[in-house]
């Protein structure tokens, strides 16, 4: 079947169209668009439980990475504690390799979240490409309801004059004429005609899928992706014969509109809610490895298992909608006609006539609309007879002939009104821009959103692999911040914390700066280094240069007459080797 003109199907709905189809049996299966049909929906679910499979390697994965990790961490520690004591007299090697690993771990992680910030710029733009073609789908759609509306309000508007006119001023009209016979004649054409172009109107030109009320196209909200929904649109066109008065059918594109509309806001909704989830996980995790916060990583991990099941089952819904969407856009035009049910034999003619809407293609409404506009040029003809003839020998009908010139002087005005509508243009443009939407910007924010959901699934397994190493890094380093704390005392400390250091300690009491024993100083710590020979100073008394003290202009500490005497006594017995370094010079 020839398709609607400007309308071709895209690279990437062929592309999608041409991939194999298995059912469950793992048999091939064709390809078209065939939703009714069981065999259809087994290839759907097959590649929908290709997404569960990668779910299932990927916990698998992290999961046997893990088992690593616990396994290995014994053997870990046990290095780490015999690379400590080399570390000891080498200065380096234990250190520099915890370094490296954290190094590396927090790299890896640091690329993974780097890879989903673009997997996350990527859903955005696939989740607006396909909300826009979607809201142009809702848009179409929309617009033909309120073109259908036209068209039956148009039909029955006219068939309400035309039966106030039969059953009121051409009733009238008969008895004022009903004594002259030709005069009769002539207003029973008039009313035979009338009838006739209401019967015509009525099984021909009322729409089954026409609203009671045209809605305003602008007003329709945004609407939701879904591979089928053009196929409402254009199943409406048929008509069937329906009063006035018939509610709408449920295969209606406004009904159609407004269901996209309300699932388009769920769907668009929940792709942001979903990315805004990934953006937050990535932002916490680069400020947990920037800060070493343990407690702040461990709430990321959760939201990294949750954020990666909400990918892959993501992706588990994206991946057959964009195949059976492909199916629907390579042929829609068949798949309309084939699953529209009709109630006239000449539907699928007038179906086929809005879809293709050919420049040689005849109008199945054409030999209604001929026969309606003669009928009423006819039924013209004879109220100008009788105007003409009656109204001077019957001046009583001139007011039933004004009334009924009146009805029908606005019967040929919606008449037009309705020949212009019912012309394929305006119906076929608008499916055209439906097929657009929904298969070219749908189609495109669809293959988006796949590729969103897929790289941040993969990013979210390697955090979820790389994030322990981290763990263990900021643990080992945060323990050896508080031994350096401990290690890190103050170099002049208060009499009372020297005298409550135990007996049995290795650093044993320290002695003050100036205890002075015979010609020797002792300095309070073993790693001072070597004093000057002493020189006389201007008044006799030896005198020490180049003291550190004295160099760095910082006063020493203060200390009574009998603390120096204490320990200035117990310098020369208690460290011996300062006596030994001292006599060297």
């Amino acid at each position: 079947m020839a398709t609607a003109p400007g309308y071709s199907p895209s690279l990437w709905v062929t592309l999608c169209h041409s991939l194999p189809r298995l059912d469950l049996a793992l048999r091939p299966c064709s390809s078209w668009f065939r939703p009714d049909s069981w065999e259809y929906q087994q290839t759907l679910l097959v590649v929908s439980s290709l997404s569960a499979i990668a779910l299932l390697l990927s916990l698998l994965f992290i999961l046997a990475f893990l088992i690593r990790y616990c396994c290995c961490r014994r053997d870990g520690e046990e290095a780490e504690s015999e690379g400590s004591q080399e570390a000891e007299s080498e200065g380096s090697g234990l250190g520099s390799a915890k370094g490296r690993g954290l190094c590396c771990v927090t790299w890896v992680s640091v690329a993974a979240v780097i890879v989903c910030c673009m997997a996350i710029g990527i859903g955005f733009y696939g989740n607006s490409e396909a909300n826009d073609g979607i809201y142009q789908v809702t848009y179409s759609l929309a617009t033909a309801n309120h073109t259908l509306a036209s068209i039956k309000f148009l039909v029955s508007e006219t068939v309400s004059l035309l039966s106030s006119g039969v059953s009121g001023p051409l009733t009238s009209l008969e008895e004022v004429l009903s004594d002259r016979t030709d005069f009769l004649v002539s207003t029973r054409s008039a009313r035979r005609l009338s009838e006739a172009v209401i019967a015509l109107l009525s099984s021909s030109l009322l729409p089954a899928g026409g609203a009671e009320r045209a809605p305003d196209p602008r007003g329709t909200s945004n609407s939701t992706s879904a591979s089928s929904t053009a196929a409402p649109s254009s199943s409406s066109l048929a008509p069937s014969p329906s009063s006035s008065s018939s509610p709408p059918l449920p295969f209606s594109p406004g009904w159609a509109a407004d269901t996209l509309a309300i699932y388009e806001d769920y769907r668009w909704l929940s792709y942001v809610l979903l990315l805004l989830l990934d953006l937050v996980v990535c932002l916490f995790v680069l400020l947990a490895l920037a800060k070493q916060s343990r407690w702040l990583l461990a709430l990321m991990m959760a939201l990294a298992w949750l954020a990666l099941f909400l990918s892959w089952g993501s992706l588990g819904l994206e991946t057959p909608t964009v195949l059976a969407l492909s199916d629907f856009c390579v042929d829609p035009n068949t798949f309309i006609i084939n699953s529209t049910q009709f109630t006239m034999g000449t539907s699928s003619e007038i179906l086929e006539y809005y879809l293709t809407c050919g420049l040689r293609t005849d109008s199945p409404f054409q030999q209604v609309l001929t026969r309606c506009q003669r009928a009423l040029s006819s039924i013209h003809t004879h109220l100008s007879v009788l105007e003409r003839e009656a109204v001077p020998q019957f001046p009583r009908a001139e007011k039933s002939l004004g009334d009924i010139q009146q009805i029908l002087n606005s019967t040929e005005g919606n008449f037009h009104q309705l020949v212009a509508l019912l012309n394929c243009r305006g119906l076929n443009k608008d499916y055209v821009d439906s097929l657009k939407g929904l298969c070219y910007d749908g189609m495109e924010g669809l293959l988006y959103l796949c590729l969103y959901s897929l790289l941040s699934a993969v990013s979210f397994t390697t955090l979820l692999c790389s994030l322990p190493g981290a763990w263990r890094g900021f643990s080992s380093d945060s323990d050896n911040y508080e031994d350096s704390d401990s290690e890190s005392e103050d170099p002049f400390p208060s009499h009372q914390a020297r005298r409550q250091t135990p007996a049995g300690s290795q650093r044993g009491v320290l002695p003050g700066f100036y205890s002075y024993q015979g010609a020797s100083w002792a300095p309070p710590f073993s790693s001072a280094p070597p004093l000057p020979t002493p020189s006389t100073s201007s008044n006799g008394n030896p005198g020490y240069e180049s003291l550190p003290l004295i160099d760095r202009q910082s006063p020493p500490p203060s200390y009574s007459p009998s603390m120096m005497t204490g320990y200035g006594g117990s310098q020369s017995n208690s460290n011996p080797t300062y006596s030994q370094i001292l006599s060297l010079h």
